[in-house]
């Protein structure tokens, strides 16, 4: 039942991301502590069984939806999790590159196939499809964290080799930063 529902919440979110009667809501969106609470989030999944390393280079924070930011986020920090082995790392991170800035999670999990990386963001698309039940996911957190980022004028890269770990990285234009203010933080708690 668990299962299920996660799925009928998943796909939700999903529909309410490709509604146009749905726009973005434009926000300032303090990246750097939502960085720093996620990587606490991830530490109580990993529960001990990864090494978990976050970096922040830079103190800037997006416009745009808290919620879908966090939900795309959120899943690449998790799928990093289910798929690295015990004793592994998950390395987070914020930065700016090229003007554009970054939200990457690294993972020393079990990598990807280049054949397989164009595929990932597509609907119940599975790599391995005898792991599905056993890592609990749903099949869809790539495809939300796909249509979180286009609301975003964002990207989504992928790096991998199997065996040998991933980072997926979000890539948002220069356009979509901005200013961390004082009192930030207390209205994004």
């Amino acid at each position: 039942t668990r299962r299920m529902q996660r799925l009928v919440e998943d796909l939700l979110t999903l529909s309410r991301l490709e509604s146009v009667s749905n726009p973005v809501r434009e926000e300032p969106v303090n990246v750097p502590e939502l960085a720093r609470a996620l990587h606490e989030d991830a530490q109580a999944l990993s529960a001990g069984r990864h090494r978990i390393r976050l970096d922040i280079g830079f103190e800037e924070g997006l416009v745009g939806s808290e919620d879908e930011l966090r939900s795309a986020f959120s899943n690449l920090i998790s799928n990093a999790i289910r798929y690295t082995p015990e004793g592994g790392e998950v390395a987070i991170s914020w930065r700016r590159r090229d003007g554009q800035a970054v939200f990457s999670v690294r993972d020393s999990g079990i990598g990807i196939s280049p054949e397989h990386i164009p595929r990932l963001t597509e609907r119940f698309y599975r790599v391995d499809r005898s792991r599905s039940r056993e890592t609990g996911g749903t099949g869809l957190g790539l495809a939300i964290v796909k249509h979180v980022l286009n609301r975003h004028q964002g990207q989504l890269e992928v790096a991998s080799e199997a065996g040998r770990g991933s980072t997926f990285s979000a890539v948002f234009p220069e356009s979509r930063l901005c200013a961390v203010q004082q009192g930030f933080e207390e209205r994004a708690r």
